[in-house]
This record gives C-alpha cells, structure tokens and sequence, in this order.
C-alpha cells in the first residue's frame, strides 16, 4: 500500500500530512509515557517495531503506483495502542522511502493514515471487542492482524479514489479494492496466523508484560481455579 513518491497531487499530499501529524505527535506522547511507567516494555516495543519494518517491506506489484504486502500493524496496536504504532509506522516509512524506494516522502502522511493510523487503529477495535465478548487472546490477534491490513488497504483505495476519481469517486474505489483484494486477501490470513505464532510465543515468554499492558487479563490463581468446583 506504500503509495510511491510523486504520485498523488501536492493538494492530497498536504492534506494527509495535516491529517496525520497530529496522531503521530500524540503517539509520541504515548510512547513516552508507556516506557516511563513500564520501562520494561522497551524490548517488545523495538521488536514490534522491527516486525512492522519486515513484514512491510516484503511487497509485491499491485496497482499502478503502489505494492501489496503485509503491514504488521495488527500486533503493535494489540500491545501498545493505535496512537503508538502510529509513531512507528512512521519511523518504517521513512526508512523504506530513504533506503528502500518504497513509498515516498511527499506520499508519506497518506501512507501514515493507512498503515500507521486506520489499520491499527481498526485491529486495536476489534481486539478489545473479541476481549469483551471472551474469547481467545489468540483469536483476538488473529482477526486484529487480519482486519487491520484490510483496512490499510481500504484507506489506501480510499486516498487513491479521493485523489484520482475517474469517472466517479465510487468506481474509482471499486477498481482499486478489487485489484488489491487478490493478493491481499491471502496476504492478511497469512499474517494472521503469523502473528497469532509470533504472539503465542511473546505469552509463554513473558506473560507478565502482557498483563502490564493490561493486553491479556490477570493470571487465575489456583484457588480461584478451584472455587467453582467448590460451589
């Protein structure tokens, strides 16, 4: 979904730095204070940070002027809020844009609201809705990874339309989401599961970071384990 440089029109461009500078300043605000209170947490916010960078980076050819891949936002809204990946999305960007060729500077706000901002901001959602309904904390990984590339995509589709609405903003949006939508309707389930494993593993490793975090709930002690045998 990195939308390349020169792209979009400066008018687009503008705008989506407007829309995207003032989430990434409150990320930072977030970040700060998560390490602060939790100065703990630092590694798994580095790592969330470097699971973002690879997954993104692994692109394949899609629309005219942008790439298909996976995002890796899913995990880092999980674990640190949308606000915060914000924060990271736009450190990747810059870097892929810098090093890579992929993405742009001038397209670097709009690729910050659909990576950095909707996607995880929509995957952050449906995790805490999945918590509320009681499911699986590994249900709830999977389907926030899935829902928050999907998303990505169909803001991407959206800035696309918005920028180039021909005939029409609404057939524009057709074309593009139903060319993004065969590779990344694969693409999302397989980082799904992914990040199901590689979320998986961060539980058995430190249980206590995600309890912190108040990602997965307080530890059952064994005489509450009991307690409704007793009853």
């Amino acid at each position: 979904m990195h939308i390349m440089e020169g792209f979009l029109p400066w008018q687009w461009c503008l705008f989506w730095y407007i829309v995207a500078l003032p989430v990434v300043a409150y990320g930072v605000i977030q970040i700060k204070k998560v390490t602060e209170e939790h100065p703990e947490s630092k590694p798994l916010l580095a790592i969330t940070g470097a699971f973002i960078f690879i997954l993104s980076s692994l692109k394949l050819p899609s629309v005219t002027g942008s790439t298909s891949h996976p995002t890796g936002n899913g995990l880092g809204a999980v674990l640190f809020g949308p606000a915060a990946v914000s924060v990271l999305g736009a450190i990747v960007l810059v870097f892929q844009a810098l090093l890579l060729a992929h993405g742009g500077i001038t397209t670097l706000g709009a690729n910050i609201v659909s990576m950095g901002i909707v996607g995880p901001f929509a995957a952050w959602l449906v995790y805490k809705g999945v918590q509320k309904i009681g499911w699986s904390p590994s249900i709830g990984i999977f389907l926030a990874a899935v829902i928050g590339d999907w998303l990505t995509y169909v803001t991407t589709a959206v800035e696309l339309s918005l920028a180039f609405p021909v005939p029409t903003f609404g057939s524009a949006f057709v074309k593009f989401i139903v060319i993004y939508a065969y590779t990344q309707v694969p693409l999302a389930i397989a980082e799904g599961l992914l990040t199901v494993v590689i979320f998986d593993y961060i539980m058995k490793l430190r249980p206590d970071i995600l309890r912190t975090l108040k990602v997965i709930g307080p530890a059952k002690t064994e005489a509450a384990e009991k307690a409704p045998e007793v009853a």
